[in-house]
Order: structure tokens, then C-alpha cells, then sequence
């Protein structure tokens, strides 16, 4: 049995973390620690507050008591808020509180690009959730990836709670208003989406990969830990034969 953690502010669209268990077909458990969000809200300030180095070292004692081999902090916009060096930084600091392999949803959605680019992936587009300003902050983390981003489509929710209460119906219009012709995939970085359930519909419709928030959470926790798993019901990044270290 390999146990992943996830550290995820709030609760919304935790019910895809089990979804995705059950996808994996395999020996493999997702252990979440939920932690208390004081303010819900798409707001760069509120969202550099929810990643302190002391409230992530309070959420890990759990995940290494239930044994688990990797943590991603499964929060994309309270990572990418502290730019690249300083998301480097929260992650370092989270790796040594855990005392194991660490990562962010905001460079797991960078590692998966370079993994789907095997499939001919090199440019994408960002459908957000998030205000104009937050999604900006995003294809400008991206791009200091090395990630090539045609074009940001922000669909302007305020909350969490707000993209958590999304219905199916919602996320696949999200993802068509975000597509370009010239985008090679899709992105939609809101860890508040519900999309574990729709994803080879939304890469049937779009005729290309779409990477999403949880998605690439779990298939970061399994290339920290090592572990290969070839899941075709969570998209295009799951039917690749492995997991890549990137």
C-alpha cells in the first residue's frame, strides 16, 4: 500500500480525491488534512496568509502518523501567489517539517506539462476560476516554468466556495471558453473544481489534454513516491506509461 497526503484548505471538491482512489485501480491510499481557511476568498493578500510555514507544519503530523510517502500542498493559488522562488521556498519548508518528498499543485500543473510534452504538448491555455489579476499570477508562474501560455481566460468567482459549488455543465464551459486553436492543452487550476469526474469528457470535446487541479495533485504525489500507474479514466497525463521524475 503506498499512502499519498494532501494538505487542502477548506473542503471543497474533496470529494474527488476519493473518485480518483477508486480510478487508480490500485494499492494506493489519499490521506487528506483538511485545514481552516480564515478568509474565503480570490485574493492574492488572503491566499499568501493561507501557506504559512507554521499552519502547513500543523496539517503534516497527521499525514506522517497515517504513514504517507509523499505531501503536496493541494492549494494552486496558495502557492504560486509567493512567485517562483518563494513557492520553492514553501515547498522546501514543508519537505523538512514532513520529513518526506514535497510539492504544490502549482508545479505539479508545470511537471505534468513537461510530461505531456512526449504527447506533443508545448503551449496551453488557463481557464481560471480566479479574478483577472489571479489568473495572471498564474500564467506568469507558468511561464517562469519554462511553460509556454497562449492565452488566460479568468471566469472571475470570488470564493472557493463559489468554484466548488460548480456543476459539471459549468467546468466543461469554462474549459471551451478557455481553448485556443493554437493551445495544445488546457488548464484549469482551481484545487475548488470538481473535475475528477468529467475528464475524458472535457478531453473528448476539446480534442486535447485538460490538466486539472487534483488530478495533477494525486499524479504528483505518485511521481514523489515513485510510483507508476496508468489510470485512462483521469485524462491524457494518467494513460502515459509511468510517472516521470521532472
Amino acid at each position: 500500500m503506498t499512502a499519498l497526503g494532501f494538505l487542502c484548505p477548506g473542503h471543497s471538491a474533496e470529494d474527488d480525491y476519493p473518485r480518483i482512489e477508486q480510478l487508480l485501480g490500485s494499492d494506493i491510499r489519499l490521506d487528506l488534512v483538511h485545514m481552516d481557511v480564515d478568509e474565503d476568498t480570490h485574493r492574492p493578500e488572503a491566499l499568501r496568509r493561507l501557506g504559512t510555514p507554521e499552519r502547513l507544519a500543523a496539517g503534516v503530523e497527521q499525514l506522517w502518523l497515517a504513514g504517507a510517502e509523499s505531501v503536496v500542498w493541494a492549494s494552486t493559488g496558495g502557492s504560486f501567489v509567493h512567485g517562483w522562488e518563494g513557492a520553492q521556498e514553501q515547498v522546501r519548508v514543508l519537505a523538512r517539517a514532513a520529513g518526506m518528498p514535497a510539492s504544490a499543485t502549482s508545479f505539479a500543473f508545470v511537471h505534468a506539462v513537461r510530461e505531456l510534452g512526449a504527447l506533443g504538448v508545448r503551449r496551453v491555455t488557463v481557464g481560471a476560476t480566479y479574478p483577472d489579476d489571479l489568473a495572471g499570477l498564474f500564467a506568469d508562474f507558468l511561464r517562469a516554468g519554462g511553460v509556454e501560455v497562449t492565452g488566460v481566460h479568468a471566469a472571475g468567482t470570488a470564493t472557493a466556495a463559489q468554484a466548488g459549488a460548480w456543476g459539471e455543465d459549468e467546468v466543461r464551459a469554462l474549459a471551451r471558453a478557455a481553448d485556443l486553436p493554437e493551445a495544445d492543452a488546457v488548464l484549469l487550476p482551481d484545487t475548488a473544481l470538481h473535475t475528477a469526474a468529467c475528464l475524458p469528457r472535457l478531453e473528448k470535446e476539446l480534442g486535447k489534454p485538460v490538466l486539472t487541479a487534483n488530478q495533477v495533485s494525486v499524479w504528483e504525489a505518485l511521481r514523489l513516491a515513485d510510483r507508476r500507474v496508468r489510470a485512462p479514466g483521469l485524462g491524457a497525463l494518467f494513460r502515459r506509461e509511468g510517472v516521470v521524475q521532472a
